[in-house]
């Protein structure tokens, strides 16, 4: 008994360093409607993202995560849940997480963690401007949270429990950063643990938002549009673009400044730091726009992983696929903590030390379970399920096979080859990986009219199919 618990001990002090013996703190940095192919590191030529780019040379990149549900409102409850949309209920935006879910503030908390979220929240399901009472918190001690604004140099918030909003001085990012800032050095000082999650607006659209001196940087004339991009869609494209990545160039100076007070208060290396987004944006690809959509602008997410005393400073590029309900798992087990057996998502943190996959087919399921808003039937929008390999893109609407697409020959998705002879077989294996992962997830994909029903949307919804933004 003796040995197998030394064993045991030895395992772990192999896994996980002396230095990270304490629990780690968690920095949980998510932007709204940053897609993965726009940064410097990701290759984009036009912008600029320094900060980023040394982040992502000192970190854990996962080249191919996606949001598996590419919108708002089902991010955001399947990243606090660990649960997919068709489970936790949240497959349209403005839709109200119940306020008896498990989620990971809960668990951090009753683990002794210190809770903090600054920013957009978008699961309270009470109105985009609305007062959200502590019980639809999520565990969430720290608070200085709006539902949702667009409107990110007038923004308000609320503070703990003060129902009055309150302004955030100028660029909202700039000063939620700034409150992030003095949490962290505030709680460096503390012999507990803290988990922040700090949820930006930008690079969200209206685009044109970011202080001066960052749309300054960006000439639309001198964008360089992806292939995909057709000429109809080139002028506007540029033009959104350009304020798309004055936006994205703004969040890497806080990014910057986030790791500098990290250093500074001495708490960086035991600190994991996770940079992602909720869903990309299309911008012109394909003469679509926003998200929901399967098409990679709007399903590829960027995800940095960054724990130095834990993964070191090396840096690694990972191609294997990483899905929204797999972050609260992963944080968990970091953490060294129990993950909820309502928890369907999968823990990367061994895999990254070096550990076998977690994702045995390396694959992804995406969904759209009730198109709505700007993916409407009428602009296209259609009820899908979906797989996400690193190679290989395959969806399926009610009607059947949709989509194929070879993202390594084919890496901007102008080639469908559904249905056409020479991907026969091809097709075949996928929608047998997709049957299996949709059996896995108990969904029957059935058409949206069902869940509307299910979860108490459908006499709500308007004509687009979306909830009130108003109480």
């Amino acid at each position: 008994m003796r040995c197998r618990i030394l064993i045991a001990a030895l395992f772990v002090a192999l896994i996980f360093p002396s230095s990270v013996q304490s629990a780690p703190n968690i920095l949980f940095i998510v932007a709204d409607q940053w897609r993965a192919c726009s940064t410097g590191y990701a290759g984009d030529p036009n912008v600029k993202t320094p900060n980023l780019d040394k982040l992502a040379a000192q970190s854990v990149n996962f080249t191919h995560a996606v949001s598996a549900c590419p919108v708002c409102t089902p991010f955001r409850a399947s990243m606090q849940t660990g649960q997919r949309p068709t489970t936790h209920g949240l497959f349209i935006n403005d839709a109200h997480l119940a306020d008896d879910a498990t989620t990971i503030a809960k668990v951090l908390a009753a683990a002794g963690y210190d809770t903090g979220y600054i920013g957009k929240w978008h699961i309270g399901g009470r109105g985009r401007l609305s007062y959200i009472p502590p019980e639809s918190r999520q565990g969430f001690d720290y608070w200085k949270v709006m539902e949702c604004t667009h409107n990110y140099n007038r923004s308000f918030y609320y503070a703990d429990d003060d129902k009055q909003k309150r302004l955030w001085p100028g660029y909202d990012a700039a000063a939620q950063t700034d409150d992030a800032i003095a949490y962290l050095r505030d709680r460096a000082k503390s012999a507990k643990p803290f988990a922040l999650f700090l949820a930006w607006g930008p690079p969200h659209n209206p685009y044109e938002q970011a202080p001066p001196q960052f749309q300054k940087m960006y000439d639309p004339a001198r964008i360089e549009l992806r292939p995909n991009v057709p000429p109809p869609a080139a002028a506007a494209a540029r033009k959104d673009l350009a304020g798309y990545y004055a936006n994205c160039s703004a969040l890497d100076q806080y990014i910057g400044q986030l790791r500098d007070a990290l250093k500074t208060a001495d708490i960086e290396d035991n600190t994991i730091l996770v940079f992602t987004s909720d869903h990309g944006d299309m911008i012109g690809s394909h003469q679509m726009g926003r998200k929901q959509k399967p098409w990679d602008e709007a399903l590829r997410v960027p995800m940095l992983w960054h724990y130095p005393a834990a993964l070191g400073t090396g840096g690694k590029q990972i191609d294997t696929v990483i899905s929204s309900e797999d972050l609260m798992p992963t944080l968990l087990g970091f953490c060294n903590i129990a993950i909820p057996k309502t928890v369907e998502g999968l823990d990367y943190s061994a895999f990254m030390h070096g550990g076998e996959n977690p994702n045995a087919e390396n694959a992804a399921l995406i969904t759209c379970v009730a198109p709505f808003g700007e993916w409407t039937r009428a602009a296209g929008g259609r009820e899908f399920r979906g797989v996400r390999t690193p190679r290989y893109t395959y969806v399926r609407e009610l009607a059947g096979p949709w989509l194929l697409y070879d993202n390594e020959t084919d890496p901007y998705q102008m080639k469908n080859l559904v249905n056409t002879p020479d991907a026969a077989d091809l097709q075949q294996k996928l929608d047998a990986l997709l049957q299996k992962r949709l059996t896995a997830a108990h969904d029957d994909f059935k058409p949206a009219d069902y869940y509307l029903t299910k979860w108490g949307y459908k006499d709500r919804v308007d004509a687009t199919g979306t909830l009130p933004t108003k109480p």
